[in-house]
């Protein structure tokens, strides 16, 4: 049998896919089980705070502009759950969307439980925790000990509790960080994370190894490119906003969205915080770049 280097294989089954041809190899081995998943096969969508303007004067035509792009999934975000849960799940099916995630404050989390599950959401996600627990590792540990709690009562009522991170909680800290508390002090089977690439590699992480090492946790993934060359930060502020849309920046998407595929994740938002062209454009080249990976 030859020795085929990965990049070789990629060049071969696309030239066999034009022609029609499906490779063989060995043991009746398809080019495709070697390669493994593609980005392609990952569910976009976006998450509802990218378009949070557009939401609060008029949510179901945001949503439909979303689907019309090619959108699968929105994320949703509190700005939406100021309406029943039977209404807001009818204008996303309306919009020709799906549901299976959305966020939740840290302040309201455990009262919007029956709300989520209403909605049929398989991840509740808490997106953010106050800043005056930021200052100490005790107030992380604070922070898990809710997780655990609120993450036994959404799994009673058939959901996971999911923590996003930005770059705040990797900063150094009395000898650890407020990321590694909370993943030391939190019970895997009930926390797990929605993993933002972005503010992952704005506090100088390497995503690949990041989603290595939590691979048991990370469930969904946020996307949003990053201009090349920005400092990295702990910051959560304007001077961390490095954003751009996907493939214009410096993250490496298709080998970080195949390694996500292949360790289970199924569901991949856009979430650009802020854009410098219309959001709808903004929206519309991330998306045609993830067809194109």
């Amino acid at each position: 049998m030859m020795n085929l280097s990965r990049r070789d294989m990629f060049h071969l089954t696309a030239k066999a896919a034009a022609s029609g041809v499906v490779l063989r190899l060995s043991g009746g081995l398809h080019a495709s089980m070697i390669l493994g998943p593609t980005a392609k096969e990952m569910t976009y969508g976006v998450q509802l705070y990218m378009v949070r303007r557009q939401a609060e004067k008029d949510l179901a035509g945001i949503l439909s502009s979303i689907a019309q792009i090619g959108y699968k999934q929105i994320e949703l975000y509190p700005l939406a759950y100021n309406r029943p849960a039977t209404e807001l799940r009818g204008i996303v099916q309306n919009a020709g969307l799906e549901c299976v995630s959305g966020h939740f404050d840290y302040t309201d989390f455990e009262p919007k439980i029956e709300y989520a599950q209403k909605l049929g959401l398989q991840y509740m996600v808490c997106p953010y925790i106050p800043n005056s627990m930021w200052s100490s590792l005790a107030g992380f540990r604070e922070v898990a000990v809710q997780f655990n709690r609120w993450g036994a009562s959404a799994r009673q009522a058939g959901m996971q509790l999911l923590f996003h991170n930005h770059d705040y909680e990797f900063k150094p800290l009395e000898g650890s960080t407020g990321f590694a508390e909370l993943m030391e002090h939190t019970d895997s089977a009930l926390v797990k994370l929605e993993m933002d690439i972005y503010w992952a590699v704005q506090a100088g992480l390497e995503p690949s190894e990041f989603l290595k090492t939590y691979a048991d946790r990370i469930k969904l993934i946020h996307l949003k490119d990053r201009i090349a060359g920005s400092p990295t930060s702990y910051q959560l502020d304007a001077s961390a906003e490095h954003f751009t849309e996907l493939g214009k920046g410096s993250i490496s998407w298709p080998a970080l969205i195949e390694q996500a595929h292949r360790q289970g994740v199924r569901y991949a938002f856009v979430d650009q915080d802020e854009t410098s062209i219309p959001v709808l454009d903004s929206l519309r080249q991330s998306f045609q770049y993830l067809q194109r990976i």
